[in-house]
């Protein structure tokens, strides 16, 4: 058996400068969505969160999140049992020492690449961090979905932020999206959402 060597890091550009990366950076090329969500919420938003997921897991367009909250990482989990692409933003640097066996087999097959725009001094991930990193992840992708922003969070303050700059921000019609949705987020079904993103963005609307 061919002994599998571990992926490693590579200098990536981005529009943003040139950051640590392992994966196959031609992901990037990608029509990008995404998905950004409080550690928190309700049933509804993570069952419509879960079936977004599934819905868009075999198409064109890569995935991107920090993949952090409970939500996030359930998402990751139905992501990568499919054939589309995903990117990792981490909140800390860059390290092989700890890529789950999961996700080094997705690298492997050229459907995961994982990202970081910190450096060798941000060991650990912190709120300062997670907060650079999602709007790190909002910046190098072409619509963002929010499921869920928690009141005052730093993820509501980040939603607002991009719907004041003219980005096209998404939730899911649930009771807990009303501030989203009073902001200019347009409210979609987990179904309409993954057809959006299916078609190409913009084609859609």
């Amino acid at each position: 058996m061919t002994k599998r060597h571990s992926p490693q890091p590579q200098r990536i550009e981005t529009g943003f400068g040139a950051i640590q990366g392992i994966g196959d950076a031609s992901i990037l090329e990608r029509a990008k969505i995404g998905v950004i969500c409080s550690q928190k919420c309700s049933g509804d938003v993570i069952l419509k969160s879960y079936d977004f997921a599934r819905l868009v897991r075999s198409s064109n367009l890569a995935v991107v999140s920090g993949f952090h909250s409970a939500i996030e990482k359930d998402c990751l989990s139905i992501l990568l049992r499919g054939l589309g692409a995903t990117i990792i933003v981490q909140a800390h640097r860059l390290t092989t020492s700890r890529i789950p066996m999961e996700w080094q087999k997705a690298i492997h097959a050229g459907k995961l690449l994982l990202l970081s725009p910190f450096g060798d001094k941000d060991k650990r991930v912190t709120t300062e961090l997670a907060a650079k990193r999602n709007r790190f992840v909002a910046s190098i992708c072409d619509e963002v979905v929010i499921p869920y922003a928690a009141p005052e969070s730093k993820t509501a303050a980040l939603a607002l932020e991009l719907l004041a700059a003219g980005r096209c921000v998404y939730t899911f019609d649930s009771d807990a999206s009303t501030s989203l949705s009073s902001h200019g987020a347009v409210v979609m079904s987990p179904e309409s959402l993954s057809l959006h993103c299916k078609v190409g963005f913009r084609e859609a609307n």
